[in-house]
């Protein structure tokens, strides 16, 4: 039973990234009926904010620190970050270890401004073009920035740490009445399947709860009619496609300490998060959501050494395999709309 919970857990923090990239994948194509290629690298962006604003707050200058001496006894020239003489050496210190939680607040408006350019420099030109068309343009946007991240930040991964607070394992077994020490589980992987939920809940409140989000749904289900009610709906769809990215940059933040950001980590979590929008449903926002949990506790009990062991390589390609049998028996998809692939 522990190794079961166990396996739930580590499914649950990957496909808490699924089903965040899943949801602004679906937004987009729900709303602008876009195949957005380029999705996956607006995680690795928001990724990327978080290395960028660790960077920032630990520029330093060299000053001569007279307490210290050389072998010659010469006083030692050490760097001390700028954030210390502003903030004090404690203050300044815990913002430095704070770096990826403060980068969410770095993230929103350059997701945001990354967004609205995104859709209103190239994605508004595709909205009558085939999907294919979208496709290759949205893919070849996706290499395009992945290259310039490559050029500022080089090819190899970037250790962007957690706050120390946060290192180390919970005692999850002792918890639900196990033994102590049988289910030890990252802090900071709860930290973030608990960030997921937030903003899965979020989005989901906006939509639901706000006379924007009622307006966008309507939208989704019934563009025309909504047009001819006097309502901008191209306006508010622009809106939501800057809400996505800034979903999946957010996304991309706080996945930093879990796994060290690289030039193409997008594309990596882009191909597996299309796999879950359609098993989940093209189009719908509860199925992509259910789809990315779903897939991601299927892909950590596969990757068990028994389960290897009896079919090697399955880990790898489990999830490709569930797609093809949701395809082939329920063509919409899990929580898809009638109609919807099924032509």
């Amino acid at each position: 039973m522990d190794a079961i919970i166990l396996q739930i857990l580590n499914g649950l923090d990957k496909g808490s990234a699924y089903a965040l990239i899943a949801l602004g994948l679906t937004l987009i194509f729900g709303t602008l009926g876009v195949v957005n290629f380029a999705h996956g690298a607006l995680f690795m962006i928001g990724a990327f904010c978080a290395v960028t604003l660790n960077r920032l707050l630990s520029l330093s200058h060299q000053v001569v620190d007279e307490t210290r001496t050389d072998f010659l006894g010469n006083p030692l020239r050490v760097d001390i970050p700028y954030v210390y003489e502003w903030f004090g050496p404690e203050v300044g210190a815990t913002i430095i270890d704070w770096s990826v939680p403060l980068a969410i607040l770095f993230a929103i408006p350059i997701m945001i401004l990354i967004g609205l350019a995104m859709e209103r420099g190239l994605i508004k030109h595709f909205y009558k073009r085939p999907h294919a068309d979208q496709i290759l343009v949205t893919f070849g946007l996706a290499i395009v920035l992945q290259e310039i991240i490559k050029a500022f930040y080089g090819a190899n991964p970037i250790p962007t740490p957690a706050p120390e607070a946060f290192v180390g394992s919970f005692d999850f077994g002792a918890l639900i009445g196990f033994d102590p020490l049988t289910i030890m589980y990252p802090y900071w992987r709860l930290v973030y399947f608990s960030f997921a939920i937030i903003i899965i809940a979020a989005v989901f409140a906006f939509l639901r709860y706000t006379t924007f989000g009622m307006v966008v749904r309507a939208g989704m289900a019934d563009r025309e009619t909504v047009g001819l009610l006097g309502i901008n709906i191209d306006k508010r769809f622009t809106i939501m496609f800057a809400i996505a990215a800034c979903v999946a940059g957010l996304a991309g933040v706080m996945y930093t300490p879990i796994l060290s950001p690289n030039y193409n980590m997008g594309m990596n979590f882009l191909v597996l998060s299309f796999v879950v929008v359609v098993v989940g449903g093209m189009g719908s926002l509860p199925g992509a959501v259910a789809a990315g949990f779903l897939l991601g506790i299927l892909e950590s009990f596969a990757s068990r050494a028994e389960v290897i062991d009896i079919i090697p390589g399955i880990n790898q390609v489990i999830i490709y395999l569930v797609a093809i049998i949701v395809l082939l028996t329920r063509p919409r998809g899990l929580l898809g709309r009638k109609g919807v692939m099924e032509e």
